[in-house]
């Protein structure tokens, strides 16, 4: 098998890890006349700490796996699929030539386990050493960690790579021991929790010694699928927050779950990926990340999954009237965070500005904020609260507000049996120019 046939197969196999900007999203412009497409595999992208979008190479390092996770292309009982390794020297050649032609900027590895974690991990270790050693190669580098491989071998890893990642895969223990019973969730956080230790112990010694190697300096991250089982909204953005407290993660990444499995454990495969569920999960750990929200405050027991018409943001503030309206002139950096219509940057401008004028709702247009919505939050000089008795009817538009009214929301949001409704507005969703 040549080097083409390989990166073709082991390109195609990493399309479903989402560790990177991308999602389950598909689009094709040649059908239009037109150019580009979401489909094919290959090259994603990611962003650096300085803002930049990155190309990088998304690749395993094979699609031979020992285990058989049910949600999983590559599972060892899938048949169907070609199979192919590369070699440490094919793979770090083929990303220096890619390089050198501008293609990309960096690699994102990942495998499937070949024979086992340990043999798994010193075939990474070896692409990565000859791209570092052999051919200075100083671009980024994303790794997964192996879970069950030795820590010795783990740490080589993060000295070599700029970022590493464990996927948790499943939102909870019994969905992991259902559906890949070969993985359980403490060989999953052990070296989330060692290669955290290890980042904590690096930023030490570089404080004393500034030449010393550094492990991981991108940190590290993590993915759960989301739609192959049974976990709440509120369930999962829960163990979200948990993750981000406990292991320093920089990212979790949500993967809506595309079937490739006819597996009756699973969704049928002609279910659509629930792309809009991911989307909120989204916008609700960005809440968490910038807008110092707890995941208990934007979903609860009471009201676990999320409203699909509604942001989480515009959903809380909804469920929260006794904080509102708040005025923009007095209030404090942390409420108008809250409000919708008002993001960081915006927040702080209005902070800024309020200093040398009063602001009206004219001003704030100025400085970013998206008074669609927040003018039902906010006041501001000559500007009293809209009078609205139903500010929810005025956020959606006609045609959404009568589908909210209409529709039967199962208890859970999950998509194994998405009513038609749901499915339709995913799709009109996804194909509405709001959603680029």
């Amino acid at each position: 098998m040549d080097i083409s046939d390989k990166l073709q197969i082991l390109a195609d196999s990493a399309k479903y890890d989402a560790a990177c900007t991308s999602s389950g999203t598909a689009g094709a412009a040649a059908a239009i006349g037109g150019i580009g497409s979401t489909c094919l595999a290959g090259v994603c992208h990611s962003f650096a700490a300085d803002g930049r979008c990155i190309s990088l190479l998304k690749v395993l390092q094979t699609n031979i796996c020992i285990y058989d996770c049910k949600y999983c292309l590559n599972r060892k009982s899938n048949t169907k699929i070609k199979r192919a390794v590369f070699k440490p020297e094919e793979l770090a050649d083929l990303t220096i030539q890619f390089y050198k032609r501008n293609y990309i900027e960096g690699l994102f590895l990942s495998s499937g386990i070949i024979k086992n974690p340990d043999y798994t991990c010193e075939l990474i270790i070896r692409t990565l050493v000859i791209l570092r050693k052999t051919y200075n190669f100083g671009g980024y580098i994303h790794a997964k960690a192996i879970p069950g491989a030795d820590g010795s071998l783990l740490r080589q890893i993060g000295l070599l790579a700029d970022r590493m990642s464990v996927n948790i895969e499943m939102p909870s223990q019994n969905s992991l021991a259902l559906l890949a019973p070969d993985k359980s969730k403490d060989a999953i956080l052990k070296p989330m929790e060692f290669i955290k230790e290890n980042i904590n112990e690096n930023m030490r010694d570089l404080t004393v010694y500034k030449k010393a190697p550094k492990f991981a300096p991108a940190g590290q991250s993590t993915q759960m699928i989301i739609g192959a089982s049974p976990e709440t909204d509120s369930h999962i953005l829960k163990l979200t927050e948990s993750l981000y407290k406990k292991y320093k993660l920089k990212r979790v990444f949500f993967s809506a779950y595309i079937p490739v499995s006819d597996n009756s454990m699973l969704p049928s495969p002609d279910t659509q990926p629930p792309l809009l569920r991911e989307h909120r999960l989204y916008q609700a750990d960005w809440l968490m990340r910038f807008y110092k929200f707890r995941a208990d405050e934007i979903l609860d027991d009471k009201s676990p999954n999320f409203n699909p018409f509604l942001d989480p943001k515009c959903n809380w503030a909804l469920n929260h009237p006794e904080f509102f309206p708040v005025e923009a002139n007095k209030a404090s950096y942390a409420q108008l965070l809250r409000v919708p219509g008002i993001g960081v940057i915006s927040a702080q401008r209005i902070i800024i500005a309020r200093k040398h004028n009063t602001l009206d709702f004219n001003s704030l247009k100025k400085l970013g904020v998206t008074l669609k919505r927040a003018k039902y939050f906010i006041v501001c000089k000559d500007a009293p609260t809209i009078k609205n008795d139903n500010i929810l009817q005025s956020l959606m538009s006609a045609k959404e507000f009568n589908m909210y009214k209409d529709a039967k929301f199962p208890k859970q949001l999950d998509f194994f049996e998405m009513p038609k409704l749901l499915r339709d507005k995913e799709h009109l969703w996804l194909n509405s120019p709001k959603a680029i």
